[in-house]
């Protein structure tokens, strides 16, 4: 498996809408993705701040996933967005 876990740390308001308007299709479209275990965007205390954990089946399946990602509105709307992850590879 493949986990990620960590935080989009937005620095201005807009930023935040811009999570906020993408997130829905963006985790639905992820849930739906071959391999995904888990996908979630939380909110937290702090408004500017999300947490994202995330589990994957392999390593095709995350790369897959990444490779979309990259092609999607969710990042077109959130490339800028600074992101602290940690990605960890568990068991075999």
């Amino acid at each position: 498996m493949i986990r990620l876990r960590g935080q989009l740390v937005c620095l201005a308001a807009e930023e935040a809408v811009a999570v906020q308007r993408h997130r829905p299709a963006h985790e639905a479209l992820t849930r739906a993705e071959p391999g995904c275990l888990s996908f979630e965007i939380a909110d937290t205390e702090d408004p500017l701040v999300f947490e994202v954990m995330e589990t994957f089946r392999n390593r095709a399946a995350f790369d897959a996933h990444q490779a979309r990602t990259r092609d999607s509105d969710w990042f077109a709307a959130t490339r800028g967005i600074l992101r602290r992850f940690q990605i960890e590879e568990i068991g075999d």
